[in-house]
C-alpha cells in the first residue's frame, strides 16, 4: 500500500496525460484562443487578480498533466499580460507543473529504477555517474536544446537520481530565452487576429533565435567540456 500510494500521482498523471490528448487537443488550440480571445481579455480587465492566478493554474496544471496545449499558454500568457509581465507568468507556471511531473515521476518510479540501475552496474551505471557528475550543466542543455522535449526534460531526471534544486534552477533559468520569443509572439497576437492568420511557430528555429540558444547551450556544456580536458590531462 505505501508504494502504490507514492505511485498514485504519476499514475494520475498518465491517465491525465492519455486522456488530454483524446480529449483536449481541439479545447487547447491555437483555434480555442482565437475563438476566445474577446471573453478573456474582457476577464483580465475586469479582474486582473484573479486572471493571473487562473491562469497560472491553468498552465501549471497543463504541464504537471502532460496536457496538449503548453505552447498556446505560452502564447496566451503573451496575448493577455504582455511580453512582460507575461514571460515571468509562463516561466513560474512551467516550472512549478514541471517539479510537479518531476517529484510524482521520482517518487513513484525514479528512485527505484536509480538504484536498479546502480545496482546491475555496467554502462547504465557509468552514464548515471556521468549525469550526476555534471547535473547541471546536463540539465540545463536539456532545457535550452529545443531537440528535447518538455515533458522528456521532466521525466528523464527523474530516473537518473537527480536532485530537486538543481532540477527546478535550470528549469526556471533554462527556459526563459524561449518562453520569452514564444511570449513576444504572442503579444502580438491582436494584429495576427486581425489578419485572420495563425502566429508561425517555427520562429524558434529560425537562426536568429536558434543561434543564441546554441550558443547558450555551448556555454552550459563548457564546464563539462573543462572536466573532461583536466581529467584526461591527468
Amino acid at each position: 500500500m505505501p508504494m502504490l500510494l507514492k505511485r498514485l500521482p504519476i499514475l494520475l498523471i498518465l491517465v491525465a496525460a492519455v486522456a488530454g490528448a483524446v480529449l483536449l487537443r481541439d479545447r487547447l488550440s491555437f483555434q480555442a484562443l482565437a475563438e476566445n480571445r474577446a471573453a478573456l481579455l474582457a476577464f483580465r480587465d475586469a479582474h486582473y487578480g484573479q486572471a493571473v492566478l487562473v491562469f497560472l493554474a491553468a498552465y501549471a496544471g497543463i504541464v504537471a498533466f502532460s496536457l496538449p496545449g503548453a505552447t498556446v499558454a505560452t502564447l496566451t500568457g503573451g496575448f493577455l499580460f504582455g511580453v512582460f509581465p507575461g514571460v515571468a507568468f509562463n516561466v513560474g507556471a512551467a516550472t512549478l507543473g514541471a517539479i510537479a511531473v518531476f517529484l510524482a515521476a521520482r517518487a513513484g518510479f525514479g528512485e527505484a529504477v536509480a538504484r536498479r540501475v546502480q545496482a546491475q552496474g555496467g554502462a547504465g551505471a557509468r552514464l548515471m555517474e556521468g549525469l550526476r557528475a555534471n547535473e547541471w550543466s546536463v540539465l540545463l542543455l536539456m532545457r535550452l536544446v529545443p531537440a528535447v522535449p518538455f515533458f522528456l526534460a521532466n521525466l528523464i531526471p527523474a530516473f537518473t537520481g537527480s536532485r530537486l534544486v538543481p532540477f527546478a534552477v535550470t528549469t526556471f533559468v533554462g527556459i526563459i530565452p524561449a518562453a520569452l520569443v514564444f511570449t513576444s509572439l504572442g503579444s502580438g497576437l491582436s494584429e495576427v487576429f486581425a489578419r485572420g492568420e495563425t502566429p508561425d511557430l517555427g520562429l524558434i528555429f529560425a537562426p536568429q533565435v536558434l543561434g543564441p540558444l546554441l550558443g547558450l547551450a555551448a556555454l552550459a556544456a563548457l564546464p563539462m567540456v573543462v572536466k573532461a580536458f583536466r581529467k584526461g590531462a591527468v
